[in-house]
């Protein structure tokens, strides 16, 4: 086995990276559209242990200036905003991960036909092979970001004899939905919950829902009603949350078939989006944007929620994954919550040190008071 960085993902074949990653909808296409967008902050490329001549892991990786306070919001947050203006060096790391700021997990692909051992071999040379790449970039952080539930578990322990050390992700929820009908599924909720379902769905006659793959003269529009429902959110994570313009549109392109928009108009005005990602038995729920005040005012974030719901029931497909925030509202309406890891080791053993010691306080489910709830629990 050999490790080996490639520069852009292109030059992988997408036969070999599907091969690593098979049944995913965000496969070699879809990295390979996001690699190619103009006016990234970070640098992508990829790194895959080849064996002979066959591909046998592959993963995407980002380098980029990480924001140790990233996770941190409220007064705290304004704090070290301030210091960072000040002492802008103090609080960011030039940083190497595997994993992408276009994916809620990353996409740590190992050939499954290995056996046990030599799946935690490729894994052992696929970080070695990335730390090494780091110190020639000069990168003093190198991680994994969101490696998520079997991933997690099944490659810690070679991770930690790496030496890289773990603090919690933001988790990603995820709904199943074995149900005939949509009624099977709302007969699951709350009796509360339910008619106040019921009670949104009854007012949708203002509102025209239309399913599309073809977006060609929306794709501003649509990129403006995402930037707007962020800048609603109240979060801040840099450049792990921006989408360059040009996204929606390549992403399209990239997944005929598979990259669905469920748009909600009111009169001649579409009030929202919701961009759908289709796989054999799952539907990533992949961004939402809303026009505000408007689609407040006609329910929207619910009506797109029980459309996406019934497009999975009525296509009998299992599982609805639905994103890293508004986990509250997520888990009344049926979901359950995957844990992710980020993992990471700074190149200088002290520095190492005392990041492992902070870790904890950094962790981004900390952030979150509903994660901090069920931590708790």
């Amino acid at each position: 086995m050999r490790g080996e960085i490639v520069s852009k993902i292109a030059d992988i074949a997408a036969h070999e990276w599907d091969a690593c990653l098979p049944d995913e909808v965000e496969n070699h296409a879809y990295y390979v559209a996001c690699e190619g967008l103009s006016g990234l902050r970070f640098k992508m490329g990829a790194i895959r242990v080849v064996s002979g001549t066959s591909t046998i892991a592959v993963a995407p990786f980002m380098s980029l200036d990480y924001r140790l306070d990233m996770s941190l919001k409220g007064a705290l947050r304004s704090f070290t905003d301030r210091l960072a203006a000040f002492a802008p060096k103090l609080l960011t790391l030039r940083a190497l991960a595997l994993g992408s700021p276009f994916a809620e997990r990353c996409h740590l692909g190992v050939d499954r036909t290995l056996n046990a051992q030599d799946q935690q071999r490729a894994v052992t040379l696929l970080m070695e092979t990335l730390t090494d790449h780091g110190k020639s970039i000069s990168a003093s952080l190198v991680g994994i970001k969101d490696l998520a539930g079997p991933e997690d578990d099944k490659y810690a322990s070679s991770l930690r004899q790496l030496g890289f050390a773990r603090m919690s992700g933001l988790p990603v929820a995820i709904t199943d939905l074995p149900y005939e009908t949509f009624d099977e599924y709302l007969a699951s909720l709350s009796v509360k919950l339910r008619e106040h379902m019921r009670r949104r769905n009854r007012r949708r006659s203002a509102v025209r829902f239309e399913l599309r793959e073809d977006i060609r003269g929306l794709e501003a529009e649509i990129h403006a009603l995402y930037q707007s429902t962020q800048a609603q959110s109240g979060e801040d994570y840099g450049d792990l949350e921006d989408l360059p313009p040009g996204y929606f549109g390549a992403i399209q392109q990239a997944l005929p078939g598979r990259a669905l928009f469920a748009l909600y108009w009111v009169g001649s005005t579409l009030a929202a989006f919701n961009l759908l990602l289709i796989e054999e038995n799952r539907v990533i729920d992949k961004y939402l944007g809303m026009r505000y005040p408007l689609a407040r005012e006609h329910n929207i974030y619910y009506l797109r929620w029980m459309d996406a719901v019934s497009y999975c029931i009525s296509n009998k497909i299992g599982s609805l994954q639905d994103g890293q925030t508004a986990y509250r509202e997520k888990l009344r309406l049926g979901a359950h919550l995957v844990p992710s890891g980020i993992w990471f080791k700074h190149r200088n053993p002290v520095v190492n040190f005392m990041l492992r010691r902070i870790s904890p306080f950094l962790a981004f489910d900390r952030a979150d008071p509903v994660l901090r709830g069920l931590s708790r629990e």
